[in-house]
């Protein structure tokens, strides 16, 4: 593990901090600092030649500040003869925009696959991508894990009664499989209409989750639309209470004190981007000691595959 060395940029050191204790290391020294108009300098504080250089750094908000505070990193990195460098994001920003679905729209996830390719990462390692299929942006190797084991073990803990996993758009429909066939668990689906970015209509509801516990499943909760959507919808046709299980949490301004207790008896969250505190019904789960144990394997060379569930 000597040639093994973790950095971390300014997006959430609290959580890689975590990953290095979880990996009995201590972050590697870097200093990220602005000029007067802006501009970010990177300056690695320790000898890197020849290390296997591991860069955690979700692109949450503010994203673009972080994404181009991890692209001059890597690219100090890779001037600096590490000789390899994975960059780490637990958080893909950008993701949601993985496909032309109007005319005269971009493709800003594959953009961004671009750009760290460009700036020299070898290797990438991220969690819970909007859309699996932007592993296929990159042309150097993905590994591409999912929160669910961390998730899962929560709510077995709960022993939950009569639960069904919801999922609140159709594209979810494998995870929440996934969801319920390790909790034993039925299956919905809430169809949803997307007006516009930021405006949801719940349409049908696609399974039976009268006098059920239902626990909506998603990748990340940003405005909270969707869930709250489905959430009314859940409690429309019978369930007795609603939870909440998504991976990432980027809240827009005033999602937290939009879903409320009187709606959802638990929103669980990770701890894959930073948060300001929460409510006492959310419960903020650590993905620290997954993703240490993706990066011991990848330093290893041994297989990760085990932990692709």
């Amino acid at each position: 593990m000597n040639n093994l060395s973790v950095f971390s940029g300014n997006a959430n050191k609290n959580l890689s901090e975590k990953i290095a204790a979880n990996l009995n290391k201590k972050l590697g020294e870097i200093n990220i600092y602005r000029f007067r108009d802006g501009e970010i300098c990177v300056k690695i504080e320790e000898n890197v030649r020849g290390k296997d250089v591991f860069l955690i750094q979700p692109t949450c908000p503010p994203v673009n500040e972080n994404l181009m505070e991890l692209l001059i990193a890597i690219d100090a990195f890779k001037r600096a003869s590490a000789k390899r460098l994975t960059a780490v994001l637990p958080y893909y920003g950008y993701a949601r925009q993985d496909r032309k679905d109007r005319p005269r729209v971009p493709i800003t996830a594959k953009l961004v696959a671009n750009l760290l390719v460009s700036a020299g990462a070898d290797r990438i390692l991220t969690m819970d991508l909007h859309a699996p299929q932007i592993q296929g942006f990159f042309d150097i190797p993905v590994d591409h894990l999912f929160a669910a084991p961390v998730i899962v073990k929560y709510l077995k803990e709960k022993k939950i009664k009569n639960p069904v996993i919801v999922t609140p758009d159709v594209g979810g429909v494998k995870t929440a499989r996934a969801f319920a066939k390790r909790l034993s668990a039925s299956l919905a689906i809430v169809d949803k209409r997307r007006l516009g970015p930021d405006q949801i209509e719940t349409v049908h509801l696609i399974g039976d989750v009268k006098n059920c516990a239902a626990i909506i499943v998603d990748d990340l909760i940003s405005t909270g639309n969707t869930i709250l959507e489905a959430a009314a919808k859940l409690l429309d046709y019978g369930a007795s209470v609603v939870y909440a299980a998504c991976t990432h949490a980027p809240f827009a301004d005033e999602t937290i004190q939009k879903l409320t207790p009187a709606i959802f008896k638990e929103v669980i969250i990770t701890d894959t981007v930073p948060t300001p505190p929460l409510p006492s019904h959310f419960t903020k789960l650590s993905v620290s000691e997954l993703l240490a144990e993706a990066i011991n394997r990848i330093h290893q060379e041994t297989s990760v595959s085990s932990l692709f569930i």
